[in-house]
């Protein structure tokens, strides 16, 4: 790797919630790193993915969503988390649902017009669920007259449509560089907080529409005992009323989280998982500052 011509550098990954955005960094990466669901606003933390190959090392930072709503400790420690990623980057990616456009779209289109320093691709994810492409060309079309975009590059990061394509647009924009990272790394993550991301994914998939945003997991046991992990998680909800309903009748529901989050677990670590699970309260969490830096919400990078 000490061809002249290799490229290294950041991707940001930046749009509202819901997008797509976790989804497709795991299929840039070829493996499970951002959890996913099908509610918003299941990423609050800044992640990189890291990929290298033959020709380049590119570092993918997935980030929050960007939304309006901001009354919320957690939802300002959020969007603090996403604003940021579109400083010092070489590449930004503008993920947009097909011909799903909101306000909070326009939010970020704003933030892109006011801040972006580096080149910005739009990303048309989602366009498998559109039977007829020729609708999107007014909308590219009118967003391209708003922001000078670099390229349009239309996916489907579910399916794994034109992620090619994609690549080699961020490549030929990115600029000649060495190794950043080890060549075997794939995120700057621990294992300690993939493991509390797999368990509050679980939560998402478990839980009704509300209370998942009402919870956080920390892990306070993380041991390596040869072939396996014994990893021990407290899930923390808000109010009492939350406790019974993460633990479900007769701790059935958080028997099941705990199962699908050791067999996620196991995947991703390539070893046996021993997974204990606890919940407890702490009182408004979310909505103080200190609490989340506590909790680890701190702002990264």
């Amino acid at each position: 790797m000490t061809d002249t011509s290799f490229k290294s550098g950041y991707v940001a990954i930046i749009g509202r919630p819901n997008v797509g955005k976790s989804t497709l960094i795991n299929r840039v990466l070829g493996q499970k790193l951002c959890i996913t669901s099908r509610r918003p606003q299941t990423t609050r933390h800044r992640i990189l993915g890291i990929k290298t190959d033959d020709d380049s090392q590119l570092i993918y930072v997935d980030t929050p969503g960007l939304h309006i709503d901001d009354k919320r400790a957690m939802n300002r420690y959020m969007n603090r988390a996403a604003a940021s990623s579109i400083d010092d980057v070489d590449v930004i990616l503008f993920v947009v649902d097909g011909m799903n456009w909101t306000k909070e779209d326009e939010s970020v289109l704003e933030r892109l017009q006011k801040s972006a320093k580096a080149p910005v691709i739009l990303v048309v994810n989602k366009v498998d669920k559109l039977a007829d492409k020729e609708v999107l060309l007014p909308q590219i079309e009118k967003l391209s007259a708003e922001f000078d975009f670099a390229k349009v590059v239309p996916i489907s990061a579910r399916k794994g449509v034109n992620l090619d394509e994609l690549e080699t647009e961020i490549k030929a924009l990115m600029p000649e560089g060495e190794l950043i990272f080890p060549e075997d790394q794939f995120t700057d993550r621990s294992s300690r907080f993939l493991a509390a991301e797999l368990v509050r994914e679980q939560l998402f998939r478990h839980l009704g529409q509300e209370l998942p945003y009402s919870i956080t997991v920390e892990i306070e046991q993380f041991d390596d005992e040869d072939k396996m992990y014994r990893i021990g998680a407290v899930i923390y909800v808000e109010r009492d009323g939350q406790k019974s309903i993460v633990i479900g009748k007769g701790g059935a529901l958080l028997k099941s989280v705990g199962r699908d989050a050791r067999i996620e677990m196991q995947a991703l670590f390539d070893k046996k998982v021993f997974l204990r699970l606890w919940v407890k309260v702490r009182d408004g969490w979310g909505d103080n500052e200190r609490m989340l830096k506590n909790l680890g919400y701190n702002d990264e990078i």
